[in-house]
């Protein structure tokens, strides 16, 4: 029979009458399994630590938003916001469910472009982008929203100079009613920027205005902010009707929907509190149908939903490193996965589950990565069960941003693995080695010596 392992007693403070979320008892989750796969079978045969993404929880996820807003309006079309994760895989995966493309910038336009993505299925957003940029979105028939007056001139002369019209939007920056408002990109609405951009257009021999786009902030917890954007580009697609006797084919709304993870400083889980597909559906599409844009020309929804889509479909899982005792008594507990990989836990309070049975018995716990820097700190404060080195954890919902914000720091990147619906484990990215970064570095001749 083996041998108990031994847990010290532990005395946790609690202040009678003053409501406290730990003050009862904390029963810890466990996930052995992710889907049918074994947590330590796929660390035995992939490494530690490794990222996992769900092929099945994506599709799933995108026929759930899909259905959302498609039962409330009769044309909509997402395009997969490529910053969120580019791994070719996973864009193949949305492409093949019906998604198109958005990308901001000349590197994410050519990933799109080698993904089979025609070009007249690309949305180029964001402020970046160079004539070479802009030439080849023209030539592609691409879909370009203009982010300043300098971009916008700029278009203007590589269009006539190529005598091939450009087919554009604005993007416009706007009060919807949320705090902070992003108004570093685009044009404004409220200082009639936008309107006057949108004339310069309509004036323009080789410019054809095709929409108007706004993208209000990130993770945004209130639905009826869509609701106030959505109303302000229909009211700018109204005046271009009246004044142009022209019609706005699509109306972008960008994307910036909250995923189920919590934020920092949040009371609640942010799987109780976040709003569903169906909420920022139903805000989006009463402001479009109650607008003044005639039944016949109501525009295409174009929907940009990154995070929302992807986060849940996410997991990293790892190894625990060692336990230590803190100058204050505090327990912290060391893993293998620090910020450079799981770069959203500045802002998440991700869960952390052990991937094997554990005591029941948690104690006021931070979880710290393996960097030598006293930032990289996964959990700052969790009730957390005794792991002991070696043991294995899992932490869901990265799927979104970690995979294109990591940092090559002190340790190398690991690898990419797929569950897919074919029931099979695919690595879609390998591995970092140190040939990945020799290969890339030139030694000067005089430095050269052995």
């Amino acid at each position: 029979m083996e041998k108990l392992k031994y847990e010290r007693p532990i005395i946790n403070k609690i202040n009678a009458g003053v409501p406290d979320k730990f003050g009862m008892k904390v029963r810890t989750q466990i996930m052995p399994k992710i889907e049918n796969h074994s947590v330590k079978e796929l660390i035995k045969n992939y490494g530690s630590p490794v990222y996992v993404i769900s092929e099945k929880i994506i599709r799933d996820t995108y026929k759930e938003a899909y259905q959302a807003f498609s039962t409330r309006y009769p044309k909509v079309q997402f395009a997969w916001s490529y910053k969120t994760n580019y791994l070719d895989a996973v864009c193949k995966i949305f492409h093949d469910e019906g998604s198109w493309a958005e990308v901001v910038s000349g590197f994410e336009y050519n990933k799109a472009l080698s993904n089979g993505v025609s070009g007249s299925k690309i949305i180029f957003n964001g402020p970046d982008k160079s004539d070479d940029d802009l030439e080849q979105a023209v030539l592609n028939n691409s879909f370009i929203h203009i982010d300043h007056f300098d971009e916008l001139y700029s278009l203007i002369k590589i269009s006539n100079r190529l005598k091939k019209t450009a087919k554009v939007a604005i993007r416009v920056n706007m009060d919807a009613g949320i705090y902070p408002q992003w108004d570093r990109f685009g044009f404004n609405y409220e200082n009639g920027e936008a309107w006057n951009a949108l004339n310069r257009i309509m004036l323009s021999e080789n410019l054809e205005l095709v929409g108007l786009h706004t993208h209000i902030g990130t993770y945004i917890m209130t639905a009826s902010a869509y609701g106030v954007a959505a109303a302000k580009l229909a009211d700018l697609a109204v005046r271009v009707q009246k004044k142009f006797n022209h019609t706005i084919k699509y109306i972008d709304l960008g994307g910036g929907f909250a995923s189920k993870n919590t934020l920092k400083g949040a009371y609640l889980p942010g799987k109780d509190t976040c709003p569903s597909f169906d909420d920022y559906a139903e805000s989006m599409t009463n402001a479009l149908i109650n607008s003044e844009i005639e039944p016949d020309k109501l525009p295409t929804l174009f929907l940009e939903t990154g995070r929302a889509l992807i986060d849940d479909a996410g997991y990293i899982i790892g190894t625990v490193l060692a336990n230590k005792r803190l100058a204050n008594g505090r327990r912290s507990t060391i893993i293998d996965v620090g910020v450079n990989l799981l770069f959203t836990s500045f802002w998440y309070e991700h869960d952390v589950l052990p991937a094997q049975e554990t005591s029941q018995q948690t104690e006021d716990t931070t979880i710290y990565g393996p960097l030598c820097m006293n930032i990289d700190v996964i959990r700052a404060a969790i009730q957390f069960p005794l792991l002991q080195k070696d043991d294995n954890f899992v932490i869901p919902r990265i799927g979104a941003y970690n995979m294109t914000q990591w940092m090559q720091f002190i340790t190398l990147r690991p690898n990419i693995i797929l569950l897919g619906v074919d029931g099979n484990v695919h690595v879609i990215r390998e591995k970092e080695t140190s040939e990945t970064f020799k290969n890339a570095e030139k030694m000067p001749k005089h430095l050269d010596k052995k």
